[in-house]
């Protein structure tokens, strides 16, 4: 008796420490090693008991599996609207900074029809491209530069050659319509005429091929 209350106490003391030993541990453990009992060795009760003890787990399992996939599921479909959100709304700045510009372009008819005068709306319309431009501007767009530049197929689309006296073979020397870039990346090249220079003269060493 009193070895049993020594061992109670000092179960009691390693209960404070890092180590904990309680009477209610030790029926635990002599559970874990009937579990541990080799299936040859068990009774046809204790086999029963397992399977049901399995049964169970399996279907605690299935269970942690189903919700664990509807979760999986419902993410990806959470990350598809945001990501369509995304898409719709992408462009959503742009379109707010481009509203005054559609102001501007109003006032100018409007006031061009008033004062019957194509000055108003010759002003206005510059006003309303100038706004347009500083707009792309801030988002990335870019003009790409032609006139008088060496002739790039990377960034430029030549449509003929043309003689001219004024511009050295090889230059642009006509610009058709303009090329843009955006964020550095080529979305429009510019559609050129590249001089063959004077009457005569032949192609530079340097001058590229057009294609």
């Amino acid at each position: 008796m009193k070895r049993g209350k020594d061992q109670e106490e000092k179960s009691r003391e390693d209960s404070q420490g890092e180590i904990k030993v309680t009477q209610e541990a030790i029926p635990e453990k002599k559970d874990q090693e009937a579990e541990e009992k080799p299936l040859e060795k068990c009774s046809k009760a204790e086999l029963i008991e397992k399977i049901k003890k399995s049964q169970e787990e399996s279907k605690n399992n299935y269970d942690l599996f189903l919700r664990s996939e509807a979760d999986s599921e419902n993410l990806k479909k959470r990350n598809k609207k945001e990501k369509e959100a995304w898409i719709k709304y992408a462009n959503e700045k742009i379109a707010k900074d481009l509203l005054p510009v559609l102001d501007n372009l109003e006032n100018a008819i409007s006031h061009s029809k008033n004062e019957g005068s194509l000055d108003a709306l010759r002003e206005g319309v510059d006003l309303t491209l100038k706004g347009m431009k500083d707009t792309l501007t801030k988002s990335g767009l870019e003009e790409v530069k032609a006139l008088d530049e060496r002739f790039d197929p990377s960034f430029h689309h030549a449509v003929s050659e043309q003689e001219d006296e004024k511009v050295k073979a090889g230059l642009i020397c006509h610009e058709l319509q303009k090329g843009y870039t955006f964020n550095q990346r080529l979305i429009r090249p510019a559609m050129v005429v590249v001089s063959k220079g004077k009457p005569g003269d032949g192609p530079t060493p340097d001058d590229p091929s057009l294609e």
